[in-house]
């Protein structure tokens, strides 16, 4: 387990405590089911929880293709934080449409958990589900969160406006544990290749083995037809000769055929890609530029952009204009977004917290 090392400023401090207090309130007096791994955003959610809401439960849903002690971990946060915990137990890889890894297969598996979830709201009149969700989660190729606008799931991290980053600054600061951030092991396996129990328990071992050699929290080892691919927090851990002698011969012993090392770092594949440049039309303004990993729905985008400000919508063409507060902003259906009149970065962050949320994306 980790504990965030990230420092708060001054400045950021009073930003932070504004929309910890909204958070707050919005859980003063529920009845909450928290959809919790143990992860920094689930654990944030379920400590507020605990103490805010009238009624709060914390469930982890182990679908069969989680690391064993991932289920742990989040038995032991729940235990420390003091909110009831139930640990719901369904192997997903019984159902083919999950098992033969279409390129939805994060939609399936969402799906499936939550509707556990849902079982639990109805049975014992809870009032709403939430999950974890971000806004740094929502610059992220991530189908499941469809799941939370079907199903209604509150995604009250995105409501306030919280990223990952000061997730992890609040929970450093209140000396909070959680589990490092970590997925269910069938992402390890390309989409549209069969999961198989097999492929799961050889990359389950071989991400043990690299952390228990190497001391590493965040391990991943995916498994392309036999070829495995390592990729770690840190990459200067793996720069010895006699270690990766002993990876290679570890890892074809139980069943890979080849082993390589993705030369950067796990976190660098996860670094946002927003993009800022001076602004030629207006002197002391700045342009904001992101392209967003996934398509839009240009046609639902519109109509949840409706709420912020003036918008004009061409589906046909792929385009939505937004003004509002003396910005222009365009998105593009293939993800692209331009915002242009910022006065610098912070206004840039503060417009993603309010347009991200709206944003609809293609199944």
């Amino acid at each position: 387990m980790l504990t965030s090392t990230l420092m708060i400023s001054c400045g950021m401090f009073m930003e932070l405590k504004k929309k910890l207090d909204t958070l707050k309130d919005f859980f003063h007096g529920k009845k909450v089911i928290v959809a919790f791994s143990g992860g920094a955003d689930s654990t944030l959610l379920a400590l507020i929880a605990k103490n805010e809401a009238k009624d709060s439960l914390a469930v982890t849903v182990d679908n069969g293709v989680m690391p064993p002690e991932f289920m742990k971990n989040a038995q032991e946060i729940a235990q420390k934080i003091g909110i009831n915990h139930l640990l719901i137990q369904e192997n997903f890889l019984d159902d083919l449409n999950f098992r033969t890894n279409p390129p939805n297969r994060c939609y399936i598996c969402r799906k499936k958990m939550y509707q556990q979830l849902e079982k639990l709201l109805s049975d014992y009149c809870y009032d709403f589900v939430v999950d974890g969700t971000n806004i740094s989660d929502l610059m992220e190729d991530r189908p499941g969160t469809l799941v939370n606008i079907e199903k209604n799931i509150k995604t009250p991290l995105v409501r306030v406006g919280l990223t990952s980053e000061e997730v992890r600054a609040i929970l450093h600061k209140w000396r909070v544990n959680y589990n490092p951030s970590t997925t269910c092991l069938a992402t390890r396996i390309p989409t549209r290749k069969t999961i198989t129990p097999q492929k799961i328990n050889r990359i389950n071992y071989a991400e043990n083995f690299i952390r228990n050699l190497t001391g590493l929290d965040v391990v991943r080892v995916r498994d392309d037809d036999g070829v495995a691919y390592i990729e770690v927090g840190d990459v200067d851990k793996l720069q010895d000769n006699v270690l990766l002698d002993s990876l290679n011969f570890e890892l074809k012993k139980i069943g890979f055929e080849k082993v390589d090392q993705n030369i950067g770092s796990y976190a660098d594949s996860k670094k946002e890609t927003v993009v800022y440049r001076p602004c030629k039309s207006e002197k002391n303004r700045i342009i904001l530029e992101i392209e967003l990993p996934y398509q839009l729905n240009i046609l639902d985008t519109c109509h949840e952009l409706e709420s912020l400000g003036e918008v004009k919508c061409s589906p046909e063409m792929g385009i939505v204009r937004l003004e509002f507060d003396g910005l222009s902003i365009t998105l593009f259906a293939k993800g692209k977004i331009v915002a242009r009149g910022l006065k610098d970065q912070k206004d840039g962050k503060k417009l993603l917290t309010l347009v991200l949320p709206c944003i609809r994306r293609q199944r």
